[in-house]
C-alpha cells in the first residue's frame, strides 16, 4: 500500500472530526459562552493566571502534551501491525482524546482553574480526591524522572542538538520580555528564534567543536569520569543535574517569561517538522513494507495496544495540562475548542507520521520482522526506528542525513523538555493543593512546593540503579505509566460526565469513551498485576506489584464512588452559574 494514501485518509478523518464533531460538542453539549469571565481574567496575577492569545496558548498546550510519547507509543505499537495502530490513533483522537482534552479544559475553567484532582472532591467526594491525587502524583513523578533520563540520553547520543536547544532559552526570555513589556507581536520574533536554532543546528552538525559532547570531553565511552563513574554515567549525572536546576527555575518563572514564548517557538518546530516530514513523504512516495496485522505469541494487542499508544490517541496527562496550566491562561471560553480539541488533533497528526515513518523505513517485511522480533525489541528500538525513518522522509527534500537527524533530535528534545517543565509545574500545583487540604501552610509556598517536586524527581532518577543503567531509576516504576495514565484519562472523562449530568445535559459523548478506556485499562492492569508482577507471575516484581495493586484498588474504589454519583447519590441538578 502507498503511504501517501494512508496519510491522506488519516488527515481527512482528523480534519472532519475537528470541523464537525468538535463543533457539535462545543455548541450543543458544553455550550461555550464568549462572555464568560475566565479564571485568567478573574484571578489575573501575571504569574500563573495570564489571559493569552489562543494561538500562543495552543502552542503551549500542544507542546506540553506532545512530548516524546506520541512518537514512541505508535513506533512501538506497529509491532502488532500498522492497521490497529492507525485505527486507534485516528478514531481515538476524534472520539476520545479531543473530547477529553477539551472537556477537562472547560471543566477547569468553570471551576476557578482548579485541577481535575481537586475537582474530584467537588464532584464525587473527599475520599475520591485523595485517591485521585495519589495516582496523579505517581504519574507526574514518573514523567519527571523518565523524561529527564530521555533528554539526557538524547544529549549524549546527539551532542549536535545540545547547543540549538540551549540557545532557545535566552531567545525565549527575550521574546517574552518584548511581548509583555514592550507590547510587541510574538510571531515574527519567534520565527527568527526558530531560524537561529536551525542555523545553529546546521553548523553544529557539520563542526564537531560546536557539539557539547561530555563523553568525548572525558576520553570517550571508555574514559574515566567523576566520583568513580565512567564517562557515560558521569555525563548522565551532569545532564540530569543541569536539567533539574533548569526545571526548578522554569517552573517558578511567570508563564509569559519563558513558558509561553518557548512553547510558541516549539509549536513552529512542530509545523516545520511535520511540514518537512509530510512534504518529504510526497517526494519519497514510499511503500508500506510492514504488515497490516502481525500475529505474535508473546504479548497480545488486546488490550495492550490501547495502553501502549496513549498520547496520540488519549492520555490522562493531557487532562492535567488542560486543568493545570492551560485553563489558567484561557482568554475566552470559546477558545477552549481551538486549544483543547485542536491540540489533540495535532497530536494525532504527529502520531500518524510516526507510524508512517516506521512502517516505510524497512526495505521489506523480513527486515521489519527482524527488528520487531518481540515486544521487548519493539519497546527498546521504537524511538530509534522513528528517528531513522523520519530522517529518511526528510531526505526527500534533499536534507543531508546528519542535519535531518540533528533537527529531528532537537524536536524530540524540545517537546520532551516542554513536557518536563509543565509536569514539574503541575507537581508544584498538586503539592500546594495538598498543603491547603491538610492544612500544612509551608507546602503552599512556591519555593517549598517546587523543591519537594524537584528533589523527589531527582531522587527517583539518581538514587536507585535503574533497569537501563545509571540514571534510569524512573524506569523502575515506568511499566505502571501506561495503565496509570489511561486510568487518569478514564476518571477525568467520568468527572466530566458527572458534571454534564448535573447540568442536565447529554453526557454520552464522554461516558462512552470513558467506558471503553476504563474497561481496557482495568483489564490490562489486572493482567499485569496478577499474571505478570505478582509472585505467581511470569515476571515477578514486588515493587511493581505493590504499587500496581494500590493503584488498581484505588481505581476500583473511585469507580464505585463515581457510579454512586452517576446513579443519584450526589445527584442534584445545577445551573452553570451555580458552578461558578
Amino acid at each position: 500500500m502507498n503511504a501517501i494514501v494512508l496519510a491522506l485518509i488519516g488527515m481527512l478523518i482528523l480534519a472532519l472530526g475537528y470541523r464537525y464533531y468538535s463543533k457539535i460538542v462545543a455548541e450543543k453539549i458544553f455550550r461555550l459562552d464568549p462572555n464568560y469571565v475566565t479564571p485568567a481574567h478573574r484571578y489575573k496575577d501575571d504569574v500563573d493566571f495570564v489571559p493569552t492569545n489562543k494561538f500562543v496558548l495552543w502552542g503551549h498546550h500542544f507542546t506540553s502534551v506532545a512530548g516524546a510519547a506520541p512518537i514512541v507509543g505508535p513506533a512501538i505499537a506497529v509491532y502488532w501491525g500498522w492497521l490497529p495502530a492507525f485505527l486507534w490513533v485516528i478514531l481515538g483522537t476524534v472520539f476520545a482524546a479531543g473530547v477529553h482534552d477539551f472537556g477537562t479544559l472547560v471543566l477547569s475553567v468553570r471551576h476557578k482553574g482548579q485541577s481535575v484532582g481537586t475537582l474530584a472532591h467537588r464532584l464525587i467526594g473527599q475520599r475520591a480526591k485523595i485517591l485521585f491525587l495519589f495516582i496523579i502524583l505517581i504519574l507526574v513523578l514518573m514523567v519527571n524522572a523518565v523524561f529527564a533520563w530521555v533528554i539526557s540520553n538524547l544529549f549524549i547520543q546527539f551532542p549536535a542538538s545540545v547547543l540549538p536547544v540551549f540557545i532557545q532559552i535566552p531567545l525565549a526570555v527575550w521574546i517574552g520580555h518584548a511581548v509583555y513589556k514592550r507590547k510587541q507581536k510574538m510571531l515574527v520574533p519567534s520565527l527568527i528564534a526558530l531560524a537561529v536554532m536551525y542555523i545553529t543546528a546546521v553548523f553544529s552538525s557539520e563542526f564537531s567543536f560546536l557539539q557539547i559532547d561530555l563523553v568525548r570531553y572525558m576520553g570517550g565511552e571508555n574514559g574515566a569520569g567523576l566520583f568513580g563513574l565512567g564517562a557515560v554515567s558521569t555525563a548522565f549525572f551532569i545532564w540530569i543535574v543541569v536539567l533539574m536546576i533548569y526545571v526548578y527555575i522554569a517552573s517558578i518563572l511567570p508563564v509569559w517569561k519563558l513558558l509561553q514564548p518557548r512553547d510558541f517557538i516549539n509549536s513552529h518546530q512542530l509545523v516545520v517538522g511535520l511540514g518537512i516530514l509530510y512534504i518529504g513523504l510526497l517526494f519519497v512516495n514510499p511503500t508500506i513494507t510492514a504488515p497490516a496485522t502481525n500475529a505474535v505469541s508473546d504479548v497480545s494487542w488486546f488490550p495492550l495496544l490501547f495502553i501502549t499508544i496513549a498520547c496520540g490517541a488519549i492520555s490522562g496527562f493531557h487532562g492535567l495540562v488542560s486543568s493545570g496550566t492551560s485553563s489558567k491562561q484561557l482568554n475566552k471560553e470559546t477558545d477552549a475548542r481551538f486549544v483543547g480539541y485542536l491540540g489533540a488533533v495535532g497530536e494525532g497528526v504527529l502520531a500518524l507520521i510516526s507510524i508512517i515513518a516506521v512502517i516505510t523505513f524497512f526495505p521489506n517485511k523480513e527486515a521489519f520482522s527482524a527488528s520487531y522480533s518481540s515486544f521487548a525489541a519493539a519497546s527498546s528500538g521504537g524511538l530509534g526506528n522513528f528517528v531513522k525513518g523520519a530522517s529518511n522522509l526528510a531526505m526527500g527534500l534533499g536534507i543531508p542525513t546528519s542535519i535531518s537527524t540533528t533537527i529531528v533530535s532537537i524536536i524530540v528534545v524540545s517537546f520532551a523538555a516542554t513536557t518536563l517543565d509543565s509536569s514539574l509545574r503541575l507537581m508544584r500545583y498538586i503539592i500546594s493543593e495538598l498543603g491547603v487540604e491538610y492544612k500544612i501552610p509551608v507546602l503552599e509556598k512556591k519555593h517549598v512546593a517546587t523543591s519537594v517536586a524537584v528533589v523527589s524527581s531527582a531522587a527517583l532518577v539518581l538514587l536507585p540503579k535503574g533497569p537501563q543503567g545509571f540514571g534510569s531509576g524512573g524506569y523502575l516504576l515506568w511499566p505502571l505509566f501506561g495503565t496509570a495514565n489511561q486510568l487518569l484519562a478514564g476518571i477525568s472523562l467520568l468527572l466530566i460526565s458527572i458534571w454534564l449530568k448535573r447540568l442536565g445535559r447529554n453526557y454520552l459523548v464522554t461516558i462512552i469513551p470513558m467506558a471503553f478506556v476504563m474497561f481496557m485499562t482495568l483489564w490490562a492492569m489486572f493482567q499485569q498485576v496478577i499474571f505478570e508482577w505478582s509472585f505467581i507471575g511470569t515476571s515477578s516484581n514486588m515493587l511493581l506489584f505493590i504499587f500496581g495493586a494500590i493503584i488498581f484498588v484505588f481505581a476500583v474504589w473511585i469507580m464505585l464512588t463515581a457510579i454512586s454519583a452517576l446513579s443519584g447519590k450526589y445527584d442534584h441538578k445545577i445551573s452553570s452559574q451555580e458552578e461558578d
